[in-house]
């Protein structure tokens, strides 16, 4: 049985103007702060790749438990993303946010003070656990503060902060390293300070977000009135749209939910693969410092995010986001293959080209299952998507580590990164862009792509 959609009302020129300067306000409060907690919480996750050799000299910690402690970081994050979503809605994003920095900066601190194997794994787990929750909330945010219209420019900032983080990380954990003092290390300076850094912004977070638009001071009350009404609008609209609500699990068992689990791992597999070894590969290039190491680490993430918005740029105007997903995804497969058949400078100039093919790919994959999921559903999905497929983080730096350990080499596991993107590029095909149920829905080529966080609903349950 057909069911006419209500849309929301067309606001007159007086309202959307006030709109505009509301959601104008909402951004420029918001989003420097999220951006540098991004930039920050990504260090924290990814600062191991730079000490390496300094814990395997000081604590014996060899190729494989390297590999394992790196990956049991994304087994705590996917255990409780779900229940951290859940615990932010009931204890609001003010204070939930805040407690996630706290103690993902105090676990962080932590592993300075790692003694071997065993408790190096536990921390990274409890690292993992404690960052959980951060990206979707900070969706989830955005889906509170901000009408549909203006999400996918905030998204769009906001994700840049582990652009400039991928770019900044290796220099600033470069420097550190040469810290010292109190006897301590310079790779224990360089965690207490990082993490050090996520404990003194939480103190910020506190004080300067509200949980709800009615807190927020800095807006007048006639701004207020028109972001309620408009993101309640939406909500009322996208409730009409259909008349049953379909279940989480029901949508597990969707065949097309498990082809974007599939190909997200597979992308992040190639992202982690590359984070956590190319440190290690840079230095196979000659007696470079820990902070020349750090420059050299810049350079595959600056020509990514050049790719990322180039690649955006097309696929807006040429459309067909599947084919171009595949193409990034191609390309990544062969920078992967390439870097087994050269020394380490033609190994790192192959990443250079890999990394052109699986930041973009990252970018340009999420508007798809945006456009297939039920919107008052889509923010749990998505933070499963993400959760199954940040596994991609654990599975790649542990099997580089056991081959690295039996073999002396990773070349096994490039070979691995490679094959899983080419099956990736061509699952792309096999997924659906619209709900099958709604042959009338505008398909994902017809519209310009945007990021996931658009299609998420004002009041959307994280709740399975």
């Amino acid at each position: 049985m057909n069911r006419t959609v209500p849309t929301p009302a067309p606001l007159s020129s007086a309202d959307s103007t006030v709109l505009a300067r509301a959601a104008t306000k909402v951004k420029r409060h918001v989003l420097p702060l999220f951006v540098i907690m991004f930039i920050v919480n990504y260090i924290d996750r990814v600062n191991i790749g730079f000490v390496r050799s300094h814990m395997e000299t000081d604590l014996g910690i060899g190729a494989a438990a390297y590999g394992l402690g790196a990956g049991l970081f994304f087994v705590g994050y996917a255990l409780f993303e779900v229940p951290s979503n859940m615990l932010l809605q009931r204890f609001g994003a003010r204070a939930w946010l805040t407690r996630i920095m706290f103690t993902w900066g105090a676990a962080a601190m932590a592993m300075a003070f790692v003694r071997g194997e065993t408790s190096f794994y536990v921390l990274r787990f409890i690292l993992g656990a404690a960052e959980a929750g951060f990206f979707p909330g900070i969706i989830y945010y955005f889906t509170q503060w901000l009408p549909s219209s203006e999400r996918g420019k905030a998204m769009a900032i906001f994700l840049s902060g582990s652009a400039i983080a991928s770019v900044i990380s290796g220099p600033v954990s470069g420097a550190l390293l040469g810290v010292s003092g109190m006897n301590l290390h310079g790779w224990q300076w360089m965690f207490i300070i990082e993490g050090f850094a996520s404990i003194a912004l939480c103190g910020f977070v506190w004080f300067w977000l509200q949980s709800h638009i009615r807190d927020a001071k800095w807006l007048s009350e006639e701004e207020k009135g028109a972001l309620i009404s408009a993101i309640d609008a939406e909500q009322r609209a996208r409730e009409a749209a259909q008349v049953v609500k379909p279940s989480i699990f029901k949508l597990l068992a969707d065949r097309q939910i498990m082809l974007f689990c599939f190909i997200y791992f597979s992308v992040a597999l190639t992202i982690y693969g590359a984070t956590f070894w190319l440190p290690s590969m840079i230095k196979k290039m000659g007696s470079l410092s820990d902070f020349e190491v750090g420059l050299f680490n810049s350079i595959p993430w600056i020509i990514s995010i050049i790719a990322m918005y180039g690649f955006a740029a097309l696929a807006a105007r040429f459309k067909h986001q599947q084919a171009w997903v595949a193409v990034t995804l191609v390309i990544a497969a062969c920078g992967m293959f390439m870097s087994t058949v050269g020394g380490p400078i033609f190994a790192f100039v192959a990443i250079c080209f890999a990394a052109i093919g699986f930041k973009a790919a990252s970018a340009l994959f999420w508007p798809i299952p945006q456009g297939y999921l039920d919107a008052r559903i889509a923010a749990a999905v998505i933070a499963l998507i993400n959760s199954i497929g940040n596994l991609g983080g654990f599975v790649a730096p542990t099997a580089f580590g056991f081959l690295e350990q039996k073999t002396g080499s990773i070349q096994g596991g490039m070979y691995g990164l490679a094959l899983t993107s080419l099956v990736a590029a061509v699952v792309i095909f096999f997924v659906r862009t619209t709900p099958k149920s709604d042959p009338h829905r505008p398909k994902l080529e017809d519209a310009a792509p945007r990021p996931a966080a658009s299609a998420l609903s004002p009041h959307t349950s994280l709740k399975p």
